[in-house]
C-alpha cells in the first residue's frame, strides 16, 4: 500500500468523511525537504557562519552580562513594548535597514524585570551550535518574545508556551560588521558603492540572518510538578533539559529539511527527543499530558495541542480526529522506543531516529505499521548518516 493509501485507509479508521479526510491529509502533508539533504551527513552538523558573532556576544557577557551587550547589538532591544511601535517610522528604519537609534525618542530601551539574570549560551546540539538565550523570569521571557518575533507588539505568549527557536533574524550588526571589512579593502566607499554591495549580498542570507533559541526555566508546557508525580527542583531541571532539546531538534529539521513549523508533526518529533534526552526513554503520557490529552478523549483547555491547529483552523470534528491520531503515534513511539532503546541509544541512532521521523505522516505514525515503517526507514538512512 502506498503512502497515500495508507494515510486514507487511516483516517477512514477513524470515521473521517471525505471533507475531513481531506483536511487532515492537508494539514499533516509531510512537507520536509529531503533535497537539501547534502550526503553523507556527519554530526554534529558544522556550526554555521553567524555562530561565531555570537560567541563573540558570549564572551562579551561573561564580563558585562548578556543583556547589556546584545541591547547594543539587537536594534529590537532598543525599543519598548507599545502597541503600534512597529509602524513607527524610527522603528522601521531600525529594524529593517540597520539605521542607526541615536535621536529617536522612540528607542527607550526594552525593560526588563531581571535583565542582569539574562544568560546567553552557546549549546551544541545534534544540528551544530546554536546559541541561547535564557531567562528565569517568565515576564523577561514575555518581554523578549515579544521583541523578537513579535515586532515589540504586546501580543499574547501563551502560558504554555516555554521556548521560541528563532530562524532568519536580520542582524544588522552582522551587516555593519560587514561593512567596515568591506570599507578597508575598497577603494571606493562611497555611499553609491555601498549600496551597490549591500544588494549583492542580500541573496547571501548566511552573512545576517541568525538563528537562536529563546528560553524560559519554568515548568515545561505550563504542566506542574505534581501532575507529573516528582519533586520541583527535579521538574525544573528537567523541563529546561526538554525545552532545550525540544527546540534544537526544530533547529535539526531546519538546517537538513529546511522546515521549522508549528504543526503536530514537529511537536511529536520535538518532544520525542525531548523527553529522550531527559530521562533516557520516552513516556507517551508525559507527551499527552504537554498537549492536554492526558484525559482522552476529553482535552483540556490551555494544553499545547490548541496552538497547532493549523491556519486556516481544521474544523471541530478533525480537530477531535486530529487527538486520536497524536495519541496513537504517541503510544506507538513509546512501543517502538521501549523495543528498541538499546541501539536508538547509541550516538549514530539519535539522529537517525529523528531523520526517520521527518519522512514519515502522523497517520503513518499513528498507524499499526508504525513500528516497521520506522524500522525500514532508520535502515536505509544507515547508509547517509555518521558521526564524527
Amino acid at each position: 500500500m502506498n503512502q497515500q493509501k495508507l494515510r486514507e485507509s487511516v483516517l477512514a479508521s477513524y470515521c473521517a468523511s471525505p471533507l475531513e479526510t481531506e483536511e487532515l491529509l492537508a494539514y499533516n502533508q509531510n512537507v520536509f525537504d529531503r533535497s537539501c539533504l547534502k550526503l553523507p551527513v556527519k554530526f554534529p552538523l558544522p556550526p554555521e557562519m553567524y555562530v561565531s558573532t555570537w560567541e563573540e556576544y558570549a564572551t562579551q557577557a561573561k564580563v558585562v552580562g548578556a543583556f547589556d551587550v546584545l541591547k547594543e547589538r539587537l536594534a529590537q532591544l532598543q525599543f519598548p513594548i507599545l502597541e503600534g511601535i512597529s509602524h513607527t517610522e524610527a522603528y522601521r528604519l531600525a529594524t529593517r535597514q540597520g539605521i542607526s537609534v541615536d535621536g529617536m525618542s522612540e528607542a527607550t530601551g526594552l525593560i526588563l524585570k531581571q535583565p542582569e539574570k539574562l544568560q546567553l549560551l552557546i549549546h551544541q546540539s545534534l544540528a551544530g551550535a546554536i546559541p541561547v538565550l535564557l531567562t528565569n523570569n517568565r515576564e523577561d521571557f514575555v518581554s523578549l518574545i515579544q521583541a523578537l518575533t513579535m515586532r515589540n507588539e504586546p501580543k499574547s505568549v501563551p502560558n504554555s508556551m516555554g521556548a521560541c527557536a528563532i530562524a532568519g533574524f536580520n542582524n544588522w550588526d552582522r551587516i555593519r560588521s560587514y561593512r567596515r571589512q568591506w570599507e578597508q579593502n575598497s577603494d571606493n566607499c562611497s555611499e553609491a558603492s555601498w549600496t551597490e554591495e549591500f544588494q549583492r549580498i542580500v541573496p547571501r542570507k548566511e552573512l545576517y540572518q541568525d538563528r537562536f533559541i529563546i528560553l524560559s526555566d519554568g515548568p515545561y508546557s505550563d504542566v506542574p510538578a505534581e501532575d507529573i508525580g516528582i519533586k520541583e527542583g527535579e521538574w525544573q531541571r528537567l523541563s529546561l533539559t526538554i525545552r532545550l532539546e525540544h527546540e534544537c531538534t526544530h533547529y535539526f529539521t531546519c538546517r537538513l529539511f529546511d522546515s521549522m513549523r508549528n504543526n503536530l508533526l514537529d511537536e511529536v518529533i520535538a518532544d520525542y527527543r525531548g523527553i529522550v534526552a531527559a530521562i533516557g526513554y520516552y513516556r507517551a503520557d508525559w507527551f499527552l499530558r504537554f498537549v492536554g490529552l492526558e484525559s482522552y478523549p476529553n482535552y483540556r483547555e490551555g494544553g499545547r495541542l490548541q496552538n497547532y491547529r493549523g491556519q486556516p483552523q481544521l474544523s471541530e470534528v478533525a480537530f477531535k480526529i486530529l487527538q486520536a491520531l497524536v495519541k496513537a503515534a504517541a503510544e506507538n513511539l513509546e512501543s517502538f522506543d521501549a523495543k528498541y532503546a538499546k541501539e536508538l541509544r547509541t550516538i549514530n541512532a539519535q539522529p537517525l531516529m529523528l531523520m526517520a521521523l521527518t519522512y514519515l505522516t502522523l497517520e503513518e505514525l499513528a498507524s499499526q505499521e508504525a513500528n516497521s515503517l520506522l524500522l525500514t526507514t532508520i535502515d536505509q538512512l544507515r547508509t547517509i548518516a555518521v558521526s564524527n
